[in-house]
């Protein structure tokens, strides 16, 4: 699956099930938990590490969406612009 296809998916996904669509800072904040779950996970050796990151990419994408940002997109700008330079990321 593509950037694009599943930024659409996840907004879908989120809309089918009744999700927040609006509130752009809860957004956020749920984003954060995500990672912070994310993070638990790999710091006490869970299994589910790779289905926490999940939460918080499908997060991020619904978030992209909220805001109008094709993620995509600027993931290839930033990668771009990066390409010969030193980033925190990427």
């Amino acid at each position: 699956m593509d950037f694009r296809s599943a930024q659409q998916s996840v907004w879908e996904d989120k809309v089918a099930r009744g999700f927040n669509l609006t509130d752009v800072p809860l957004e956020f904040c749920m984003l954060q938990g995500e990672v912070a779950e994310a993070f638990d996970s790999w710091r006490k050796g869970r299994v589910e590490v790779g289905e926490e990151l999940a939460n918080a990419a499908a997060c991020l994408l619904g978030l992209a969406t909220m805001t109008g940002v094709d993620l995509a997109e600027e993931l290839e700008a930033k990668l771009r612009r990066t390409r010969h330079t030193t980033s925190r990321c990427a």
